[in-house]
């Protein structure tokens, strides 16, 4: 069995990857493709207003990918989709707690999107971390809800 690269990760808390975010223009056809194609079962769909997103939850095999279609054009999956086109839109990371993941990101000097958490997908406690300062990619923290 391999070790962990630290005993003490800079984030704390984080226990793998929870999920990838796909921008899609339009949230049916993204089903049906991920259904067809790749065998993916629907497991959650919701509107999240306050992101600007209508979501869908895909489980593919043992993974999980979260299909992302814009509310309208100002939101930031419109954004991105006029930007990139259809996509990986983010690398979303299952943290213990947020709070904890935001406080060691920041001190590590990288970016977050929010000075808060945000509401996410099931109840989850979500924030950011800037692209910049995620090797280029979008990283989701993501704390599911607790039961």
């Amino acid at each position: 069995m391999s070790q962990p690269l630290h005993s003490n990760p800079p984030i704390p808390g984080i226990i793998g990857i929870d999920h990838l975010g796909i921008a899609v223009a339009e949230l049916e056809s993204g089903i049906a493709f991920y259904q067809e194609r790749f065998g993916g079962l629907l497991t959650h769909r919701e509107i999240n207003k306050e992101q600007g997103v209508e979501e869908a939850m895909v489980q593919v095999g043992s993974s999980m990918i979260q299909l992302l279609a814009p509310l309208d054009k100002n939101s930031p999956i419109a954004r991105f989709l006029e930007k990139k086109g259809p996509g990986v839109q983010q690398v979303a990371y299952r943290v213990e707690s947020v709070e904890a993941a935001m406080a060691a990101a920041k001190k590590l000097g990288m970016e977050l999107l929010y000075p808060e958490p945000k509401n996410g997908t099931m109840g989850s406690k979500i924030n950011f971390i800037h692209p910049r300062d995620g090797g280029g990619i979008l990283i989701e923290l993501v704390e599911i809800k607790k039961s």
